[in-house]
């Protein structure tokens, strides 16, 4: 069923703003993640580990959610289809497996948040590149996301090629 245009326009909103908001969010944990592994002071260390875990379940998981969801009910309600363009497709399994990626993660940054909350911990204990890492990977997935939403690769799935033929065995 396709959308009508004000619903369309509507969804297409959601689905821009959740996924700039994830972005946002993710650049944000990279700057946290760069500021922990450079920083002398072990207050500071310790902070960043101890605000990681709840800016993750606050903004990044919601956000990640929210992308994939609207942009389902995006695919699902016009005419581009969940599985007629591969550009559509690859989108969806790299929001499914960044958002499985980010739930499987959200476990360590429990566990360095309180490792950070232990006073017995050092900063050295603390310091990992981990948050770095993840992040700046997001970061490249997402924009990745960011230029097949733009450019729009026209290649068509072999149910997308199917599709275009009627029953009768003409073209549309």
């Amino acid at each position: 069923m396709v959308m009508r245009p004000p619903t369309r326009r509507l969804m297409l909103v959601l689905h821009v703003g959740a996924s700039v908001g994830w972005l946002g969010a993710v650049a944000a944990s990279l700057a946290l993640g760069v500021v922990g592994l450079a920083a002398d002071d072990p207050g500071v260390v310790r902070g960043v580990y101890l605000v990681l875990e709840p800016v993750g379940w606050a903004t990044l998981v919601p956000f990640s959610v929210a992308s994939l969801l609207t942009g389902l009910v995006q695919s699902l309600g016009t005419t581009w289809g969940l599985v007629r363009h591969y550009w559509v497709l690859f989108k969806l399994l790299m929001n499914l497996f960044a958002t499985g990626i980010l739930l499987l993660y959200m476990q360590t940054l429990a566990m360095l948040a309180g490792m950070a909350a232990d006073p017995g911990t050092g900063a050295a204990q603390l310091r990992t590149a981990s948050p770095v890492v993840h992040a700046a990977a997001a970061i490249a997935l997402l924009l990745v996301a960011l230029v097949l939403s733009v450019y729009k690769p026209r290649a068509l799935t072999r149910y997308g090629r199917s599709d275009l033929l009627t029953p009768a065995g003409g073209v549309r």
